[in-house]
């Protein structure tokens, strides 16, 4: 007797596939301000060599690392060594929107929410966090601008996030009488605690 295919398989088939080929989706537009304030380390870079090739060399997700040279630390620490995920391409994939970036250059546009190739020979700024095993990644805000290929060492984007990156943050309570008692109370030395 020949087995016949479950009348469910073939639409259940068909939505598991066009589930995973769904683009990217987030809510609103990514702030390049917001993201510099909540990068951990900002680094220009460029990439040096293949650690892991891609198993797929044509995946908008590639699962390869790429060792980077540190050219300049703009926060944080340099790292000792610098390994993301990402593929070594050969064509340059310059953001076509006007510096300061508030979207992910054309090669994070495709589906994957990141941009994840790297010219050989490129620089790139590159905005990190640390994820949960502490290590640093481009992967940590989609659509956004965290991993730019630079035009030159006076790149637009380059000297917005340099500026961006070393003005002071402000903390700012959100209620005016608060903020005054706040003032008055570390400026003037004669007030004393409120004991809780």
């Amino acid at each position: 007797m020949m087995a016949r295919p479950s009348l469910l398989a073939v639409p259940l088939a068909l939505l598991l596939c066009a589930v995973s080929a769904l683009p990217c989706r987030v809510g609103g537009r990514p702030s390049a301000v917001g993201m510099v304030r909540e990068a951990d380390v900002i680094l220009r870079a460029t990439p040096e060599y293949s650690v892991h090739a891609a198993s797929d060399p044509d995946s908008t997700d590639p699962d390869s690392r790429i060792q980077f040279k540190v050219l300049e630390v703009i926060r944080g620490e340099k790292p000792d060594r610098l390994v993301l995920r990402g593929a070594l391409v050969e064509n340059d994939d310059f953001n076509d929107l006007t510096s300061p970036y508030d979207f992910v250059r054309p090669n994070g546009r495709r589906g994957s929410c990141f941009a994840s190739s790297y010219r050989t020979g490129g620089q790139y700024l590159l905005i990190l966090k640390r994820n949960r095993d502490r290590e640093l990644t481009v992967d940590w805000y989609p659509l956004a601008p965290v991993n730019e290929q630079l035009h030159a060492d006076d790149d637009p984007w380059l000297l917005w996030v340099r500026r961006e990156a070393h003005k002071p943050t402000q903390v700012q309570l959100p209620n005016p009488t608060i903020n005054t008692f706040v003032e008055r109370r570390f400026s003037d030395p004669s007030l004393t605690p409120i004991p809780l």
